[in-house]
């Protein structure tokens, strides 16, 4: 019996957007065709496609079938066709950023997990990769010093000078802490709260906020570091940490951090959520116009951007585990994409590679599936 259906809207977006969602379609056929979903797609433009189709990176038509849907599934946005735009203008500010303001993104989640297959990718020694990481990001993305009033540059006399206003309310903080807790206790997985209390007033009501919500949570683990020794630790031993928590700035650095010391940022997906649990995925990487169109991208940060929608906007964790598994299988068979190949004349294609981990979730079903589908009712 089918299921009651679930529309995602799908942006592709700029560069090898398209490219990589086309192997996402791959995947939720799949998922419909075996794994009893009833997953339904609509397509629609953001960014420099949208500009050259409607003159605006996110047109009235974008926003009214986002409203309608049970979660988005981005591409990328951007590309240097469309530098000579006013900065306000540009893709990136008049598509993604607007479309996070649209709907109140306020919390990102972006995982790094160091894949052991690949670990000849990551830039630290190979006694750190050995024990491996997996490493869950959760930022605040809609405060702080990116949007703290007032802000400026002035001239004082012959000099000028700049300001910005780092700025955090209790509620803000509240409803991160809060999604990290329930993510960290559903998963069984401990907290690092990443602040600077020691300098800075914003990071002790931070600190102090966090430690509330963590009385409602007390099976979870908690601990908090300096935004500059957490900066260290995951260099020195990534596999200490679980789960990150951090406001709009730290969160900035660090995720990037942890992006880096994987290798390779093809792989990394991201997700971001407003207070209604609505959710946006999409990839950590950006449209790399150079590749696009060469049938050279590595889909899988799509892929797994998928799974994370699965997981957290449509509740099937055990899907999108057998989504996952299948892409750990396809790296351990040896399948590499340009991008994570050590060698350069010998890789799989982007639509090889989407086949690949087709094949592969078919046969997770065949092994597992009845399983799979009842554990997820």
């Amino acid at each position: 019996m089918k299921k009651k259906q679930k529309i995602i809207a799908v942006l592709p977006g700029d560069g090898i957007g398209p490219e990589v969602i086309n192997e996402t379609y791959k995947i939720i056929k799949v998922l419909n065709n075996y794994f009893n979903l009833n997953i339904k797609t609509k397509e629609y433009h953001i960014g420099g496609i949208a500009i050259d189709k409607f003159g605006t990176g996110l047109p009235e038509i974008t926003i009214s079938g986002c409203k309608k849907a049970n979660a988005i599934l981005l591409g990328s946005v951007g590309g240097p066709k469309w530098n000579f735009l006013p900065l306000n203008k540009q893709p990136e500010r008049s598509g993604l950023l607007k479309l996070r303001k649209k709907f109140n993104f306020f919390c990102n989640l972006r995982p790094a997990k160091l894949h052991i297959e690949l670990q000849n990718l990551s830039p630290l020694k190979k006694e750190i990769t050995l024990k491996g990481f997996n490493i869950l990001c959760i930022r605040e993305l809609t405060g702080g010093i990116y949007f703290g009033k007032p802000k400026g540059i002035k001239k004082n006399k012959n000099e000028k000078y700049a300001f910005d206003t780092e700025i955090y309310s209790e509620f803000e903080i509240k409803r991160i802490a809060n999604i990290a807790f329930e993510i960290a206790q559903k998963k069984k997985l401990k907290i690092t709260s990443i602040d600077k209390a020691n300098v800075l007033e914003s990071s002790v009501l931070w600190r102090r906020t966090v430690e509330k919500i963590a009385k409602k949570f007390p099976s979870v683990p908690l601990k908090h570091l300096y935004v500059d020794n957490a900066a260290m630790q995951i260099i020195k031993d990534p596999s200490q940490f679980d789960i990150i928590l951090t406001s709009n700035l730290f969160g900035d650095i660090l995720s990037d951090e942890c992006a880096a010391i994987t290798g390779s940022i093809g792989m990394l997906p991201s997700a971001s959520f407003n207070e209604k649990k609505f959710g946006m995925y999409e990839p950590a990487g950006g449209s790399a116009p150079d590749i696009q169109n060469k049938n050279v991208a590595n889909p899988i940060a799509q892929i797994l951007s998928l799974s994370m929608l699965i997981e957290y906007s449509l509740n099937k964790p055990k899907i999108a585990f057998a989504i996952n598994k299948s892409i750990n299988e396809v790296l351990k068979k040896g399948y590499r994409t340009l991008d994570i190949s050590n060698n350069k004349e010998n890789f799989v294609t982007t639509k090889e590679m989407g086949n690949l981990i087709t094949e592969f979730l078919i046969k997770e079903y065949e092994k597992n599936g009845k399983n799979i589908i009842s554990k997820d009712i």
